[in-house]
Parts: C-alpha cells; structure tokens; sequence
C-alpha cells in the first residue's frame, strides 16, 4: 500500500524533471501539464520554481511564438498548455461543460456544436473581444434559436461566448504577466492544426485516454477521482478511459486505487524552499480529499479560501506545502513575504536566495525586502 509520502515523492519526480535545456518553457509545461492560469503570472512562477533562470522573456515568447497557449478549458477554467496538447484539451472541455452549456442555454432549435461552429467561424481571421463575441453569439442566437437567447444575454450566459475550448487568448495590450483585457482567435486558426484537432473530437474516447495518460506522466499516480475533478469529466467516462490504457495500480493510504504508468520515474525528494503560484499542480491535479499528498488537513484551509474560491500561493519546504507567501508593492520593485505554517522548521540563511533569484528573472522584477512570519 502506497502512503502520502509515497505517492508525493512519485509526483515530485516528475513535477520536478531534473533534465530540460535552460530556458525550454514548452518542454517544462510539456512534462509537468497544463498549468491552472486564471492568475496570469502562474505560468510565470510555476516556471521559475521547476525552471530556475528562465526568463520573463524566454515564457513571454512561449506564448508569442505559439509553443505553449492559454484558454479556457478544464472545467471551464483558463490553463496554458503546449499547443499540441490543448486539442485533446479541448474535447475534454466540451465533453465536461456540455450539461452546464445545456442547461444555461436549453437550446431548442439549435445544437451545441452549431453554437460552438458559430463561435469558432466569427473568431477564425481576427482576434475578438469578449463583448464582441459576446454580440455575435446573442444576434446569432436570436436568428437560429430565438427562445435561448435571452437566457445567454444575463451575465452568465455572456461567459459561454468566450469560454469555449476551442479558443485561444492573448492579452490586448501589456504583458502576459499581468490581468491585461484579453482578446480570443479560434485555436485551429492560430496553431493550424485543424487535422488532428478534427481527429481527436471525432474519437473523444481516444483524445480522453490520451489525455489521462499525459497526466499520469505528469503527476501521476492518481486515482479515478483525481482524474475527474482534474479534467471536469464524469467517473464513467474517467473509468472507461482508465480501462483502456495499459496502467500499474496500487492502493493508497485513503483506500483508493491509484493507477501509474508501467514506466513511471522513480520516487525522487526535493528538498529546500520552491515558492509555488497559486491553484499549483502540487494542490490543484488532486481531488480535494487527495490532497494530503502534499499538504496536513489543518494547513488545507488556510491555503485554500473556500468560501470565496481564493488559493493563497504555496511555499514548498522539504517536499510538503508548508506555508504561503506573497509580493507587495508596485512597479519593478517588490517585497517578499514569507509566512510558514506553526512547526516548520526554521529557513536556512541561503533557503530563499535561490528562489528569489529565480522570481526576479521570471517576474522581471528586483526584491529589495524579505519578511518572514
């Protein structure tokens, strides 16, 4: 039987990989997966905790050079991905959303995938904001589905105009650190990969396996239920998909089976300081009831603000998440503070030189002051 310290020394070996080329973000987020980044700057910091030297500018071409993207996906929450990893992406978000398109919408003369066909052909040639995408889709619903669209004019339905997985955006203006206005092209159009984009939603089953698999490589071992409130998908469909791979299994110390890859890297430690973004891999590629992996159940609700959906950004000591941290200040000129958790032992002199080094570079910004609580 597999404890948390087992499982955690298995995810670390591959959310930590010790061999990549200096600066190479695609090959980062290739190995570790998809990155939750609803706070822009996550991409920014997940990098420089697994990446140390790379730059603002080496992420920042990343994504101007089409490498990694970001749109919303998982569980119709926004996440950066390799390009070649956001079809199956997206065929795991249409699966995942359709009851939620479904009942908002409750389209009667009309489908989901002409809704989606809609969106897809009005964003094709030009970059479009939400509100124009959110123009679109009312007049079109008002021709092709009349009774649907006043339930999509409410501030709810104007997400579905943007939210769709087979999206992509960029910030309109400053710089992909920041909570810039976003704009959104149709992904097949910008990473021209309309051939295996139409593959992967013509075999939804394969895309979702696929997809698993990654993810197993990724952050792996997982149970049934990680796999769902990771990807959004029904246990049905995260079983199904489960079968058809060629999986180890384990029990693990909550009870559950926890499928692995047969060539999975060994267990590997880390130790010292990683400052972490918020919603990281470490917390968020987990069911909630699985997340002692790398965090104690009374530390959970300090990190994780239920009531208002709020993730404070995790300090990684020793292999567990024991305490949060954060930047004050504006401009280039920050202070960092550091708060651990009662009983955690005391940093070393040099324990942040390192990862402050590494927020400088990525961040593009200077820490003049350190304060630890």
């Amino acid at each position: 039987m597999l404890t948390w310290a087992d499982l955690a020394a298995r995810t670390l070996a591959r959310q930590f990989p010790a061999e990549l080329e200096p600066g190479d973000v695609a090959g980062l987020i290739d190995l570790v997966g998809p990155i939750q980044s609803q706070t822009a700057r996550s991409v920014f910091i997940g990098s420089a905790a697994r990446l140390p030297g790379v730059t603002r500018q080496q992420i920042t071409d990343a994504y101007t050079s089409g490498a990694i993207v970001r749109g919303s996906t998982l569980r119709g929450t926004v996440h950066t991905s390799t390009a070649a990893l956001h079809p199956l992406l997206e065929v795991a978000t249409r699966l995942g959303q359709r009851t939620l398109w479904h009942r908002t919408l409750k389209l009667s003369d009309t489908t989901l995938e002409h809704v989606w066909a809609a969106i897809e052909a009005y964003a094709e040639h030009q970059w479009r904001t939400p509100a124009e995408l959110a123009a679109h889709l009312l007049e079109w619903l008002q021709r092709n589905d009349p009774a649907s669209a006043p339930r999509f004019a409410g501030t709810q339905g104007r997400y579905f105009a943007f939210g769709h997985g087979g999206l992509v955006r960029r910030p309109i203006r400053g710089d992909w650190t920041g909570q810039a206005a976003p704009e959104y092209r149709t992904a097949a159009a910008v990473l021209a990969d309309t051939a295996h984009r139409t593959a992967a939603l013509n075999a939804p089953d394969a895309a979702v396996a696929a997809m698993f698999r990654h993810q197993l490589a990724a952050a792996g071992p997982l149970s049934r239920h990680d796999l769902a409130w990771w990807s959004g998908l029904g246990l049905t469909r995260v079983d199904a998909a489960l079968a058809s791979l060629d999986l180890t299994t384990n029990e693990g110390p909550d009870g559950r089976v926890y499928h692995d890859l047969p060539d999975a890297p060994p267990p590997a430690t880390l130790a010292g300081v990683h400052l972490l973004p918020e919603f990281d891999a470490l917390f968020c590629a987990f069911d909630p009831a699985g997340r002692a992996r790398f965090v104690d159940p009374e530390h959970y609700d300090v990190l994780w603000k239920q009531e208002n959906g709020l993730l404070l950004a995790p300090v990684l000591l020793d292999d567990r998440l024991r305490g949060h941290w954060r930047l004050t200040g504006t401009g280039p000129r920050r202070a960092l503070h550091v708060t651990l958790f009662p009983g955690t032992r005391d940093l070393e002199d040099d324990d942040l030189t390192g990862p402050i080094v590494a927020l400088e570079l990525a961040l593009g910004i200077t820490i003049h002051d350190v304060r630890l609580n």
